[in-house]
């Protein structure tokens, strides 16, 4: 891991920043004492299907509520 002051993180960022997206950590320091680390974002990769078969949804998910619930939605409740 390349270590960089401040000044020079600074001026060559740009530089910094290609050496991450090729692979590279850098770390950052102010008065000689590391403060941060310049790394590249990992990403997560999605796997689809993972929950298949773990969960259920009731054949009546998107029937309509009761009409008491729907008056609780509605009405006005000063709490």
């Amino acid at each position: 891991m390349k270590t960089v002051n401040m000044h020079e993180a600074k001026t060559h960022l740009s530089k910094l920043v290609d050496a991450v997206l090729h692979g590279s950590e850098i770390i950052i320091a102010l008065a000689g004492k590391p403060v941060a680390t310049l790394s590249p974002i990992r990403k997560k990769k999605r796997l689809f299907g993972v929950l298949k078969g773990k969960i259920k949804v009731a054949k009546d998910f998107d029937a309509p509520l009761p009409d008491d619930i729907i008056a609780d939605f509605e009405n006005d409740h000063n709490l």
